[in-house]
């Protein structure tokens, strides 16, 4: 991978950590906030926690996919297959740029 490219994904990489980290933050505001007294109003609430957890989840989880492929830059092996060692096309990259597999060993292992 060219140096240009590299830095290009790199940037990439960091606006899309830097906006998760900021969804994370929302999340745990709004996790700071007290019930609301009244019964019906908490039932609601409680099921705004459990989908609020959900996304944190998720967030957390994409965070930790961002700075693996970070890593992967920094060590040289970004947009080569965890799985069969080929180059992950850059399209694939492009659309998932903390791809770990190529579209063939991807299909091949969900399948």
């Amino acid at each position: 991978m060219n140096t240009s490219s590299g830095k290009d994904i790199r940037q990439r990489l960091l606006a899309e950590k830097a906006e998760l980290e900021k969804r994370v933050n929302r999340i745990h505001e709004h996790a700071r906030n007290p019930l609301e007294a009244d019964s019906s109003e908490q039932a609601a609430q409680i099921g705004n926690v459990q989908v609020v957890s959900a996304l944190e989840t998720e967030a957390v989880e994409e965070l930790a996919q961002l700075n693996a492929a970070l890593q992967r830059l920094d060590d040289g092996s970004y947009g080569i297959c965890g799985h069969c060692g080929v180059d992950i096309s850059p399209q694939r990259l492009a659309a998932l740029p903390a791809a770990t597999l190529c579209v063939d060993c991807a299909a091949e292992l969900q399948g």
